[in-house]
């Protein structure tokens, strides 16, 4: 999960993310005409993308074709909720008593 949550702290790849979420596929030039990066950049971002396992890249002759994988991006949703849940569900003041103890303060 950490992996994956790393690839999303850029603002440009969550573009990139919000732009695979809207269309079924995009080359790189698709991408970087939408989102006014260079090049390089998008096809830094890209492999990124795909090395945490969030997209899709599929070759092709004239263009490589990214898509965005629906089914890790959901569990990387479901595995944040589950942990925001489990950090955050107990209140605040009774968590630091757990963490430090009743007579640390």
């Amino acid at each position: 999960m950490a992996e994956r949550l790393q690839a999303l702290a850029h603002p440009a790849r969550l573009k990139i993310l919000r732009l695979l979420a809207r269309r079924d596929a995009c080359c790189c030039k698709d991408v970087v005409l939408e989102i006014g990066l260079a090049q390089s950049t998008v096809s830094q971002h890209l492999r990124t993308l795909v090395q945490a396992g969030l997209v899709h890249y599929r070759p092709d002759r004239q263009a490589s074709r990214y898509s965005l994988d629906e089914e890790a991006v959901s569990q990387l949703a479901k595995d944040l909720g589950g942990l925001l849940e489990s950090c955050c569900s107990v209140p605040t003041a009774a968590r630091c008593d757990e963490l430090v103890g009743a007579g640390g303060r």
